[in-house]
């Protein structure tokens, strides 16, 4: 049943595809037959982009009334990200340029590349960051994530005490001040954790290695379960920037989103005031 359900949904995203993939085919030979006829494509791309540009929006509002039979999420995401790239290829069509002249045409280009850009890293970090957090074999809640900080660092700390009382040494106590306290305090690494880059790992690994030479066996005793937190904690960390990333990247799309059709509705005013 899995199987059959997996390939459905893979069917049904490769229909989506081959209808924009066709729909941009279609309007690039639609454009390069009038602009050799000499007529005027723009009027038509610029209603098809604009048209897309508001069932794109509707994608929010779907989300909103999630309570309502509106058909799957998933078949409206997989529809928004296609509509999204016919939408670029459009924008390209109607403009013919990378860069238009004028300043408010710069202004309606730069905020159709923020949306553009922010819906690309969206969808990304949505089909990545699930997978990579299932992956990490830690399961903690965003809310609950500094209070797990706060007590992971408190064990640690009672550690360094507890093996300073027991060993008369103060040799991991000042290290741990060094070094490690500034790690537990708070998440750490957060872009390298958010694109993938091994750096928290690496650091813990480095700077235990470097006060272990100077330990005995029970003081390394203790490190070891230091270290072994300090991993754990990089997993926490990382679910840290994957989570905000998943939860604030729509701050800025949607923002961007509705700007756009804004500008767009008001570009369109504007045509039809000087076309008269």
């Amino acid at each position: 049943m899995k199987n059959a359900g997996q390939l459905a949904r893979t069917k049904r995203l490769k229909v989506i595809w081959l209808v924009g993939l066709t729909a941009i085919l279609a309007y690039v030979v639609f454009t390069f037959q009038e602009t050799r006829q000499l007529g005027e494509p723009t009027i038509i791309t610029g209603y098809s982009l604009l048209t897309i540009m508001l069932g794109l929006a509707l994608y929010n509002m779907r989300k909103r009334l999630s309570m309502l039979p509106l058909g799957r999420s998933a078949v409206w995401l997989s529809a928004h990200s296609v509509g999204g790239v016919v939408a670029i290829a459009l924008f390209f069509l109607h403009t013919g340029t990378f860069w238009p002249t004028g300043l408010y045409e710069q202004v309606l280009a730069i905020l159709f590349y923020l949306v553009s850009i922010t819906g690309i890293v969206g969808y990304l970090v949505q089909r990545m960051y699930p997978h990579r957090i299932t992956e990490t074999g830690v399961e903690v809640i965003y809310e609950r994530i500094p209070a797990e900080l706060a007590a992971m660092r408190e064990k640690a700390e009672a550690l360094v005490v507890e093996c300073t009382e027991e060993t008369g040494s103060d040799t991991l106590a000042r290290s741990y001040l060094e070094t490690l306290s500034w790690y537990f305090r708070q998440p750490r690494f957060f872009w390298a954790h958010a694109l993938g880059d091994p750096k928290a790992g690496h650091w813990v690994h480095t700077n235990c290695s470097a006060v272990r030479r100077y330990l005995n066996d029970d003081e390394g005793a203790y490190l070891d379960q230091i270290e072994e937190m300090a991993e754990v904690k990089a997993k926490i960390d990382f679910h840290y920037a994957a989570q905000s990333i998943m939860k604030r990247w729509l701050l800025f799309h949607v923002p961007f989103s509705a700007s756009v059709l804004v500008l767009a509705l008001w570009h369109l005013f504007v045509i039809h005031v000087y076309a008269l």
